[in-house]
Parts: structure tokens; sequence; C-alpha cells
């Protein structure tokens, strides 16, 4: 966390809206979901509500996170059914990072996000899903990186979520908000993973 407050975007972020635990989810699922996570879920929540309060037009949420550590996998699907119950009304799009066996070194990685599925289906509108080992071949193949950062690797994903909602910031006619690009990409309520 303080590598982003002290980092060139640090500043963009209102101070009190940072939320810090004493320990992480130790890569388990049930740790982050049921343990650390169900410690700071209200205060999380309280940062959301807050911020929700001061927009004009709120339409949804975004969430980024990863399925393959306990925090991201475990936490962050009690953040979206918690927000779920709060905003039934609202869109919840996931961008989220799947794990994969090439470029992991924790075992338990793909049970983290075999127990984020069935939140996602339920809780989620849309779900974008982002294969790990893709990003790592995206900078070894296309940007000649021998070895990526995390910086680049959310450079990545910055980017496809940049390229997904960019119809929301400039004049079109087509998908003008989160719910009329979840009409146009889902045939079916639970078909909402692309």
């Amino acid at each position: 966390m303080e590598s982003v407050r002290a980092g060139p975007f640090g500043h963009i972020f209102h101070p009190d809206n940072f939320i810090c635990g004493q320990y992480g989810a130790g890569n388990n699922w049930a740790k982050g979901h049921y343990t650390e996570g169900a410690e700071l879920i209200d205060s999380v929540l309280d940062v959301v509500r807050k911020e929700s309060e001061s927009c004009d037009c709120l339409q949804g949420f975004q969430l980024t996170n990863s399925l393959g550590g306990g925090t991201g996998s475990g936490m962050g699907t009690l953040l979206i059914s918690k927000i779920r119950e709060e905003y039934p009304d609202r869109i919840m799009c996931t961008f989220s990072v799947f794990p994969s066996p090439r470029v992991s070194d924790v075992v338990v990685e793909p049970y983290n996000a075999v127990l984020s599925f069935p939140h996602l289906l339920e809780n989620s509108d849309e779900t974008f899903g982002i294969d790990n080992e893709a990003l790592y071949n995206i900078c070894f193949r296309t940007l000649k990186l021998k070895y990526p950062t995390y910086g680049d690797l959310n450079h990545l994903i910055s980017a496809t979520m940049s390229g997904v909602t960019c119809c929301f910031r400039f004049p079109s006619q087509l998908n003008a908000d989160l719910r009329k690009l979840a009409v146009n990409l889902i045939p079916f309520p639970r078909l909402h993973f692309f």
C-alpha cells in the first residue's frame, strides 16, 4: 500500500480509502473469505458506501481481482457478495485474473479459482476473464520483455479495462453504459463470462 501511496498515482486516491489488514490470506480462499476478509469487510463497505453516496448517477461497480491468491479470490468474492446484497439493482462487473499452472508457483491456485466460480456466477453481471499465462505471453512475445514486472502485467490489464469501457468515456451510440453493455453481450444471465 505504501508503494501505491508513494507512487506517481498516489495523489489521486483519497487517504481514507486505503484499508489495510494485519495479515494476508496466505493463498487460502477460506481465510480470505471467512477470517481475514470478514474482519475487514465492514470497513471496506463503509468506504464503498461513502463513495457511492457521492455519485450523481451510480451505474454499477467494477472490481479487479486475482483468483489465484487468497485475498483476491476469498475476500474478492466476499466483497462482490456484500455489494450485491447492498446494491442489488446495480451492475457488477469484474475483471478477474485466472491462474495458470505454467506461471504459478503456488499449488492451491486452481482450488482458489474453483471456489470463486460460484460467487462470480451468482453475484457478477459481467466477468472478464484474464488469463495469467496469456499476460506473460504478450509480455514475452509481443512486447519483447525478458523479465515482465507486475507493473507491466497491470498495464496490460488496465489497457483491457480501458478498451472495454472506452464507449462510456467517449461519445458513441452503442453500449453507452454498463447496463447496455451487458444487454448487448449477455444472451442468458448465467452466461456472463468473457
